[in-house]
């Protein structure tokens, strides 16, 4: 089991990582973050946005189903938002360098840190 610090030095181990952070949904908040090129503090809260309202059009739409993460396709970058299903209103956040980074593996190993992440 890992704690954030541990969490954010994994997802900074994956091949391309830019930035990581772990963001608290309910107030937009950073609980830890690494990396840089990319204010975390801005993309925490923009990015908590992003996903409350995509819960909410899934909502709308009656869909019985949860989401597993986000992708957001950048020129230089992907954007990974992945909810952590064990720890509800946290999720972790990934820039990944689309020239240097494996998108397929870096969901998986992001996937992966929401097991054995510990708060």
């Amino acid at each position: 089991m890992a704690n954030v610090s541990e969490t954010l030095i994994a997802l900074m181990g994956i091949d391309g990582a830019i930035a990581a952070a772990i963001v608290d949904s309910n107030s937009g908040l950073m609980l830890g973050k690494a990396g840089g090129g990319i204010d975390l503090d801005l993309a925490g809260a923009g990015n908590t946005e992003v996903l409350r309202a995509k819960m909410k059009t899934i909502k709308a739409l009656g869909l019985q189903d949860k989401i597993e993460d986000i992708l957001i396709t950048l020129g230089k970058q992907y954007h990974i938002i992945r909810p952590m299903t064990e720890k509800p209103g946290i999720f972790a956040y990934l820039v990944l360098d689309r020239d240097r980074g494996n998108l397929a593996l870096a969901r998986l190993k992001t996937a992966d840190a929401e097991g054995t992440l510990v708060l």
